[in-house]
């Protein structure tokens, strides 16, 4: 049985309890990044207190926020995409290690690797321009796989039979680019990957200002979509959809 918690804090954030370490991916803690505003309640701070490291998977806005990084302290462990850290040191953390694909740094004991992902790694508007990354935590002969923001990849079948998979589903509008999965995709990704349990993420949480109005939908049914058709092309894996600031309920 898997041993870790998964909390789903929304869009990529996800606050992983595995052995003794409490990681942090991709933290959007505030209710406003750009143009985009946390359509879902404001997070409670104890859910992001007493972190032991950030996994940072790209350089997007959405994913790399220095203002949520601060609320966390200048000292925390930042752990990051190869060509990032002067960003983050020029921002006044002190505490950041940059991690090429197929790198590992154990925290607390628990394996970090960074994992290949497809996905553009500039950051708007001047860059720089770093990796994407996804990761995998492994501690006592489990594992949880956050993939960060990405299409599927050849790469991905090395990653077969981690316990539990953290998929993204949508994004942050009504249509999705280059370098994403969609419900279906992600679903193809599970017939790849095989994992016992799978976490739909990316999705329901920032969302530009006013266009809730316009496409409702888009922050709603990505997740259900996915487990739909991860009931057809992935039966033998567990699907489990919960709302942002939930922690997923991984049967022990």
């Amino acid at each position: 049985m898997i041993k870790a918690d998964a909390t789903f804090l929304g869009h990529s954030t996800v606050l992983i309890e595995i052995g003794n370490a409490r990681i942090l991916t991709d933290p959007v803690l505030i209710d406003r990044v750009t143009i985009l505003r946390r359509a879902v309640g404001t997070l409670p701070a104890d859910l992001y207190r007493d972190i032991d490291a950030v996994v940072i998977s790209h350089l997007h806005l959405d994913h790399l926020d220095v203002a949520s990084l601060r609320l966390l302290g200048t000292d925390v462990q930042l752990i990051v995409p190869r060509g990032s850290g002067r960003l983050l040191e020029r921002s006044g953390f002190r505490n950041v290690v940059e991690l090429p694909r197929g790198k590992s740094i154990v925290v607390d004991g628990v394996n970090v690797t960074a994992t290949h992902a497809v996905h553009s790694g500039f950051r708007p508007p001047f860059g720089p321009n770093a990796e994407a990354l996804g990761f995998v935590f492994e501690e006592g002969g489990e594992s949880v796989y956050f993939a960060g923001d990405t299409d599927m990849f050849d790469e991905m079948a090395d990653l077969e039979g981690v316990d539990l998979a953290l998929l993204p589903v949508w994004g942050w509008g009504p249509r999705l680019g280059p370098g994403h999965m969609d419900p279906q995709r992600a679903a193809d990704a599970l017939r790849v990957l095989k994992p016992r349990l799978a976490v739909p993420i990316h999705w329901g949480t920032l969302w530009p200002i006013g266009m809730g109005r316009v496409t409702p939908d888009r922050l709603e049914q990505p997740p259900l979509e996915f487990a739909k058709a991860a009931s057809e092309r992935a039966e033998n894996c567990q699907v489990i959809v919960v709302a942002p600031g939930t922690t997923v309920p991984i049967p022990r």
